[in-house]
């Protein structure tokens, strides 16, 4: 479980290319130029050799282990590894001995790198906190999860967290660049070619992850047939290789979630086209439609509400679509109730009225329902005066109680439901006015 990829080995040629092309200086790094750039602090930090713990939090191929192994080599720290899908209590003891014995030794400091540092528990994450404290290890972890929720806070207030991004698509273009053109540990030795056009298409497939791009490079190379003593990639090699879905999606993950609340977002605020982007987004990258399909009646009530009372009908049909007939004839369903949710009047009042109701019951507890609201089935419940004195609306004028109690004792003498100006809520608005009127008229009365 602990190595380090810096110690030469003759074996190097059995590497994967994504392996071997590792930068080896700050300044072969792609991406990442608001923390690496001259002047930032990290890249202060690293300059300097001040070494400090951190997390490094960011989705697969940005990064995150070659900028570990770079800041150890830079500061002149002894690199130990270890990731915490394999490792166990002996590898943790074996690593933390080893900077024990490196330091007072060499007199060096040793930064512990912790992939996946989120796959440890509490009581793993716990046992490196005395051996920060006291600097035997700078302890840098790797997480594509988000700290906040993964990661304990005793540890998350003792490093610092640098969150980095995906690579953008002239990054990605030079790493593939410098991997075909390096001729020691890339593929030049190889005399692999690959027109401009073919690079493009490569580095934008590879959705911002640089180990996705080097690992289908290599894998088309591999594939390529050779001419005249070179290894021609081509576009029927390149495209046999691009067969699968690229985009990242995390199912129930960070970019899950972020790209669900984009949805979201986009349909309250009436974007139709950015929430068509998010639908198809999602759908590209094999989210479960009927997931889809369930947050959008969510939309439908919490942000639509009465605006549109048709709304909520046709994000229900378009689920009902999707599982009768199912992708890719259900999918187009779901698009049009998500151009339609985006398009219609909004009001959130109901979503609100909800939560405030919700707010007082907690507060004011089980209250007793009213007697005259009760029901009267027996001659018992009759003489307790069970529904005594009820008025029935449809004898009223109006077909309404005016100045009528319905709420329990005890809870406060407010309107929960405010209906807004939008769409068909401004006459439900106008309803609620007329009849509110006919109670203050009615308490008016002697």
């Amino acid at each position: 479980m602990m190595g380090d990829l810096f110690t030469a080995s003759t074996e190097s040629r059995f590497q994967p290319l994504a392996d071997r092309m590792r930068p080896q200086h700050l300044q072969q790094v792609s991406g990442q130029r608001h923390l690496l750039a001259p002047g930032k602090p990290l890249y202060q930090a690293i300059s300097a050799g001040k070494l400090h713990s951190m997390i490094l939090w960011g989705p697969p191929g940005t990064g995150k282990t070659t900028l570990a192994r770079l800041i150890a080599t830079q500061c002149d720290a002894e690199f130990i590894s270890i990731a915490a899908v394999l490792a166990g209590v002996k590898d943790i003891r074996a690593a933390i001995e080893r900077a024990q014995m490196v330091r007072q030794r060499d007199q060096r400091r040793s930064v512990l790198f912790v992939d996946e540092v989120h796959r440890f528990n509490k009581a793993q994450q716990d046992a490196f906190l005395p051996f920060v404290e006291d600097g035997t290890v700078i302890l840098i972890g790797a997480t594509t999860e988000n700290p906040s929720f993964e990661l304990n806070n005793a540890l998350l207030s003792r490093a610092k967290v640098y969150v980095l991004k995906p690579l953008d698509s002239a990054d990605i273009r030079a790493i593939i660049d410098r991997a075909l053109d390096d001729g020691v540990q890339g593929l030049g030795q190889l005399r692999v070619s690959m027109v401009v056009e073919l690079r493009d298409q490569l580095a934008q497939a590879a959705d911002g992850d640089a180990r996705r791009a080097l690992n289908l490079l290599e894998i088309a190379a591999d594939l390529a047939a050779e001419h005249d003593n070179q290894t021609i990639i081509d576009q029927a090699v390149l495209s046999s290789v691009l067969t699968q879905s690229l985009r990242r999606f995390d199912k129930q993950g960070d970019y899950f979630y972020d790209q669900i609340s984009a949805l979201h977002k986009s349909v309250r605020g009436s974007a139709p086209d950015a929430a068509l982007y998010w639908l198809v987004r999602m759908l590209d990258g094999g989210c479960d439609p009927i997931y889809l399909a369930r947050r959008l009646v969510r939309i439908a009530s919490e942000d639509i509400g009465n605006a549109d009372p048709q709304a909520l009908n046709l994000a229900l049909n378009a689920w009902e679509v999707q599982q009768r007939l199912g992708s890719p004839e259900g999918e187009l369903a779901l698009a049009q109730a998500v151009v339609y949710l985006a398009c219609v009047p909004k009001s959130n009042a109901v979503y609100c009225a909800f939560n405030a109701m919700s707010a007082d019951i907690k507060q004011y507890g089980s209250l007793e329902v009213p007697l005259h609201l009760r029901n009267a089935p027996t001659a018992l419940m009759a003489a307790l005066n069970h529904g005594t004195q009820y008025r029935y609306a449809h004898d009223e004028p109006h077909a309404y109680a005016a100045g009528e109690q319905y709420l329990p004792e005890g809870m406060p003498d407010k309107s929960y439901y405010q209906p807004t100006e939008f769409g068909f809520e401004k006459k439900i608005k106008e309803r609620l006015v007329f009849l509110r009127n006919l109670d203050q008229q009615a308490k008016a009365k002697p």
